[in-house]
């Protein structure tokens, strides 16, 4: 991760929707660690998106030598 939290390198997201749901994958391509998050179908594409890199950057954060 960079200075600021961010993912150094690109994030993959993926959206698929799951009934009145969506489902958010949020794919680090440097590492290749992945995340999942949910949310409503009228959410924004935005908002989910934002808790999806939100969520991924935590799971980065966590992992000793990969950060």
């Amino acid at each position: 991760m960079s200075a600021d939290g961010t993912p150094k390198g690109e994030v993959y997201f993926e959206f698929r929707p799951v009934g009145r749901q969506v489902r958010v994958t949020a794919i680090d391509a440097t590492t290749g660690i992945e995340v999942v998050v949910l949310g409503p179908v009228q959410a924004a594409q935005s908002d989910l998106r934002q808790l999806a890199l939100r969520k991924l950057m935590r799971r980065l954060a966590g992992e000793p030598g990969k950060a």
